[in-house]
């Protein structure tokens, strides 16, 4: 039986509260977890952030999300693990250092502190002896040691590959520091650049990363669509062009070996051998080939461009025909797809004839339309893309698509000049960097040229912290003692290039298992106990890099004998954006000038509709954008600091998860956050008086049987909460119907006379089922509630409520009657009445009645216990 506590404070301050509370969890290492094999296990993940120096709402919300999930999993009895830590390394660090011109790494390690002070605040249950931050020499070292693993392996090499290159600060850049065509800081035309760069075969996985897709039935689909079109798997054919007076050959690959007699000419790279050969003899070449160095390679923006190109010499001989056909360097073939040549049948293929047209080359057509899907064309006006039957196609006229293509495959593969292919949209992953803050590769080249590994006992190869950012060049290739080296006591020069951050996040979730790890990467039965991990939450955003970066290196891990499951991910969680006003003025120069919500009033009419908007500080009106994402660019962000401050962790966490449903976009409203906090302070007061009141201790004396009308009631709707609740936590993730629920049902019990102690003992259960049930959400002042009903234990360990089936049998039932599937009206019906008598209760219903009079009933249908519907005509 709970104890009689001292009654809690009149009035609900939740700073006191959640510092109270925050200091137990801590001192008690309450979220502190270990493999225990008597309990099932649950890990839950939210992608960790980058310590850019503040949280934002968009993290709030997901880290309410995943801790909301963790503390519910935990009330069902599991072993629950929810770690954090740090995407550390990357480009803003090294942007922040030049701005406030300190070192990354004193700006990254002082934003992780401030960082970590706000997710404590807001008290999520991280395990924080787990804590990992990708900067640390630690964790990288085990990334390096990979690196080497996989080198071994034949999964790495090294090739030369396209940059964009800054002539005047002789630097790469990253697309981001691309700005119309400029480099960000000297303003430079930034030129294509190739440089020698390490790949990780991920193509070599292309096929298991397609299939496996499949097994991930508790992922958006949406999320595997993108992942599917990104790997882009196509069947087609690989086969070679002979050339006229030459020994060479042009291969190339097409998923359309049916229009092979429509093929016109060639088009090859800027960089193809062939191309760079034809430049070496010709003026007019080499000025067309200088002129693509800044050709954009994103594949949206090649679609769009004007498509350019210049003839050569070269003549290619048409297997099937012998013609002679034209070699052209055009701008939109890039030598890091395929081959760098391409068939062009401008025909059938949109950007081969919008080419074709600009420079008079022919147009034939081989596909035509089936008779039943027969339009109109004018090949010489549109491409025609479909599929269908060949016409002027020699021997292979008559067939349909897939029939000439199997037939144009059997006949390349007798003249030992092709054969069918899959092929991949995806390309393998360059994961060199040529700036500063990330981990070094580590390899090495000796001064014979050899290129070495770095072994494990001289790993990690640490980047220096204490460094001087120039904008220019990163400190460790502008510093040439740092390169140099030994490997195996001859002299060397380590690689200055570093890794991707996407290599630090594709990894971190398995490096939570065993985060102190110094003799492995991974412990294999940390890893396999708790991986895969049950939840996974995380913006859309990040649907096809990282997640599928994160599941190629699980598959490495499993491969080197590190974890044993084929997939890091059972279910992902999606969330949405955190969205709100956007407020601007445009100034003279065109620009728009954005403002802060909060330094924004609106205008109102007499009758109080919004006409306007005007800033505070000076009574002028700004114009309404709209509702946007918040971002820093918009100036729409609300601080969730500020939000701490004055209203409370708990009444944040309610109101981002009552506001919207997870993968839904939430519309930030300030009054809705006034009105969450109201509710915990109706809340406070509704078990302050019932404490105040009670003269009973316990639920256990409830008998269901001889309870009165309204006790039985909301006995009822207690139970009925409970089974709302346990199925939006657990199967549908719907934390907004679950804190409807609630509040429906404290409703309820506001309206219990409780002067009885069979009253006291059933408005207890509904108190103690709404505390527990919006523990996972509010914790803090659940946790607090929970003792003052007179519980010794923790909230954070009580068990999740179970409904009791027999306080869900009603005596009454309300049922909707419709008439021809249209709501007509409602009825009381006993739980004991047979079909026959709902069907007359309803045939006699007064309104019912007005819409059955002199029509014939052909049919009624009962569902029970919920509706009735008479079909007439």
């Amino acid at each position: 039986m709970p104890a009689m506590p001292e009654l809690i404070p009149e009035h609900y301050h939740p700073q006191a509260v959640e510092q109270d509370v925050q200091t137990i969890w801590e001192k008690e290492a309450c979220f502190q977890v270990n493999e225990d094999r008597t309990k099932e296990k649950y890990y839950c993940l939210s992608m960790f952030p980058y310590p850019s120096g503040k949280l934002h709402m968009g993290h709030v919300r997901n880290y309410t999300i995943g801790d909301v999930i963790s503390r519910y999993q935990r009330m069902l009895g599991k072993n629950v693990l929810q770690p954090m830590g740090w995407d550390a390394f990357g480009l803003p660090a090294e942007n922040a250092a030049l701005k406030n011109n300190v070192p990354p790494a004193r700006w990254t390690y002082e934003n992780i502190a401030y960082m970590k002070s706000q997710l404590q605040a807001l008290g999520f249950g991280y395990d924080w002896s787990r804590e990992v931050a990708t900067c640390k020499p630690d964790y990288y070292k085990w990334e390096q040691w990979f690196f080497t693993r996989l080198y071994e392996k034949g999964l790495v090499y090294k090739k030369m590959s396209t940059v964009n290159w800054d002539p005047v600060d002789g630097t790469v850049l990253a697309n981001e520091q691309v700005i119309d065509g400029r480099g960000w800081r000297s303003g430079a035309l930034v030129e294509r650049r190739e440089i020698p760069q390490w790949f990780i075969k991920i193509t070599a996985y292309a096929e298991e990363l397609l299939n496996d897709l499949d097994k991930l039935e508790h992922w958006p689909d949406q999320v595997r669509t993108m992942q599917r079109n990104w790997i882009g798997r196509s069947e087609g054919i690989e086969f070679r062009f002979s050339l006229k007076d030459r020994e060479e050959e042009i291969e190339v690959y097409t998923t359309r070996p049916d229009t092979i007699m429509g093929a016109t000419y060639i088009a090859i790279a800027a960089q193809h051998p062939l191309a760079q050969e034809a430049a070496a003899a010709s003026t007019r070449v080499s000025d067309f080939i200088q002129s693509c160095i800044n050709t954009k390679t994103a594949e949206a923006e090649l679609a769009t461009m004007e498509k350019l190109g210049v003839e050569t010499d070269i003549k290619a001989i048409h297997p099937f025909t012998g013609e002679l056909i034209p070699v052209w360097i055009a701008n939109f073939v890039l030598m890091d797809y395929g081959s760098g040549a391409v068939m062009s049948v401008p025909a059938h293929d949109e950007r081969d004839h919008e080419f074709a047209r600009k420079y008079g080359l022919p147009i034939t057509q081989v596909i035509a339309p089936l008779e039943i899907d027969s339009v109109d064309i004018d090949i010489q006006l549109n491409a025609y893309t479909s599929h269908g039957i060949t016409i002027n196609s020699g021997e292979f006229t008559g067939l349909t698509t897939a029939e000439a293509f199997d037939a144009v495959a059997r006949v390349l593969e007798t003249q030992g000049k092709g054969k069918k292919r899959v092929n991949y949209r995806l390309r393998d992953w360059g994961v060199s960097r040529q700036r500063y803050w990330g981990a070094p590769i580590p390899m090495v080249t000796t001064e014979s040229g050899e290129e070495r590994i770095v072994p494990l006992d001289e790993l990690p190869v640490v980047l220096p912290e204490d460094v001087t950012m120039s904008g220019v060049k990163s400190p460790i290739k502008a510093d040439p003692e740092w390169a140099k080296t030994t490997s195996a006591g001859e002299p060397a020069l380590r690689e200055t290039d570093t890794f991707d951050t996407f290599m630090e996040s594709s990894w971190y979730f398995a490096r939570y298992c065993s985060p102190k790890s110094d003799t492995a990467m991974l412990e294999p039965e940390a890893a396999n106990y708790w991986l895969p991990v049950d939840q996974y939450i995380g913006g859309i955003e990040h649907a096809i890099l990282h997640l599928l970066y994160a599941r190629f290196f699980h598959k490495l891990l499993r491969d080197e004998g590190l974890v044993s499951s084929d997939e890091p991910f059972s279910r992902l969680l999606c969330q949405g954006m955190v969205i709100a006003d956007v407020f601007y003025r445009t100034m003279d120069d065109g620009k728009k000038v954005f403002y802060n919500p909060a330094e924004v009033q609106p205008v109102l009419t007499d009758d109080g509709r919004v006409s306007g908007y005007v800033l505070v500080t000076d009574g002028q009106a700004v114009e309404h954008g709209g509702r946007e994402k918040m971002a820093k660019s918009k100036n729409n962000g609300v601080d969730p600091q500020t939000l701490i401050d004055q209203y409370g962790a708990d009444t944040v966490r309610l109101f981002t998860m009552f506001a919207a449903p997870p993968e839904q976009s939430l519309e930030w409203s300030d009054t809705g956050v006034e009105g969450a906090h109201r509710f915990l302070r109706r809340l406070w007061k509704q078990v302050r008086s019932f404490t105040e009141a009670s003269s009973t201790g316990s639920t256990a004396n409830i008998d269901v049987e001889s309870l009165a009308e309204a006790e039985r009631n909301l006995y009822r709707k207690t139970h009925e909460t409970i089974e709302k609740v346990s199925d939006d936590f657990g199967r549908r993730l719907t934390f907004n119907t679950a804190i409807a629920a609630v509040m429906e049902l404290l409703n309820e019990a506001n309206k219990l006379a409780a002067d009885t102690e069979q009253s006291q003992a059933v408005l207890r259960a509904a108190l103690e089922t709404a505390v527990l049930a919006l523990a996972p959400i509010t914790p803090h002042i659940c946790h607090v509630l929970w003792q003052a009903l007179g519980h010794d234990d923790r909230i954070l360990d009580a068990p999740w409520p179970k409904a009791n089936p027999k306080a869900l049998v009603r005596d009454v039932f309300t049922l909707a009657i419709q008439v021809n599937g249209k709501r007509r009206g409602e009825m009381e019906c006993a739980a004991s009445a047979d079909k026959e008598a709902i069907i007359a209760a309803a045939l006699a219903h007064d309104n019912v009645q007005k819409f059955i009079e002199g029509k014939d009933i052909v049919k009624t249908i009962v569902v029970p216990q919920r509706l009735v519907n008479i079909v007439v005509r």
